[in-house]
């Protein structure tokens, strides 16, 4: 596995920690949930860290990524995200190679 699809890949710790802070699909209230979306997706370098991922159902998540209301349901994740994590900007969201070195 490359670094970048490590660093990408939501590590079981956040998973759990997400689940915790969210409890429930943030946008349509289900319980059958899980924390697997990114708000920046892993195509575009988006990390796998409590402040790039959000509990989502399969239909809100499939509307995130490909439905018709795609913008309206990234934007209500966005501001979820930028409510609990204020001082995050989105390139702090992304895998930087320089920066992401361990």
């Amino acid at each position: 596995m490359s670094k970048r699809s490590k660093a990408c890949d939501i590590p079981k710790e956040v998973r759990i920690e997400v689940y915790q802070r969210d409890k429930c699909c943030i946008i349509c209230g289900s319980h059958f949930a899980e924390p697997n979306a990114h708000l920046i997706s892993r195509a575009k370098g988006g990390l796998g860290i409590k402040e790039n991922v959000v509990t989502l159902c399969n239909l809100c998540h499939h509307e995130m990524d490909n439905g018709k209301n795609t913008i309206e349901v990234t934007q209500k994740v966005r501001e979820y995200l930028e409510r609990l994590y204020p001082e995050f900007t989105d390139e702090m969201r992304k895998y930087n190679k320089w920066r992401n070195e361990k």
